[in-house]
């Protein structure tokens, strides 16, 4: 696992969420309860963007349809979304935020349009 810089602490507010890249990846980057937290930016239900939605509760919140995902785990705790987003370690050093990645596993990006385009 190597952790790489995505943003500046600052740039991610209490209760925001925003996209950020590094190295390919796409990233939604949120802070809840202080915590910076790192998933993928795109929903499972229909490939949405999480860095258009909103933080909830316990949350990430997807703004086309309402699907909520945890930020933990990455599992859907409201419909309509059943398949869980991709979560990523996240670390905080010096006021820089660092997400953990796996180079042996491809960045994760919109799953919708990768099914169409295989069929």
């Amino acid at each position: 696992m190597e952790f790489k810089r995505v943003a500046r602490s600052g740039q991610v507010p209490e209760g925001i969420v925003r996209r950020f890249y590094s190295e390919g990846y796409e990233f939604a980057i949120s802070r809840l309860d202080g915590k910076a937290y790192a998933t993928s930016n795109y929903c499972s239900h229909l490939d949405c963007l999480l860095s258009s939605g909103k933080l909830v509760q316990d949350g990430i919140g997807c703004s086309c349809h309402g699907s909520t995902f945890d930020l933990e785990t990455g599992e859907p705790i409201c419909p309509p979304a059943t398949e869980p987003i991709k979560t990523y370690p996240c670390q905080e050093r010096d006021g820089e935020i660092f997400v953990g990645i796996d180079p042996a596993e491809p960045p994760e990006g919109p799953r919708r349009r990768k099914l169409r385009a295989t069929s």
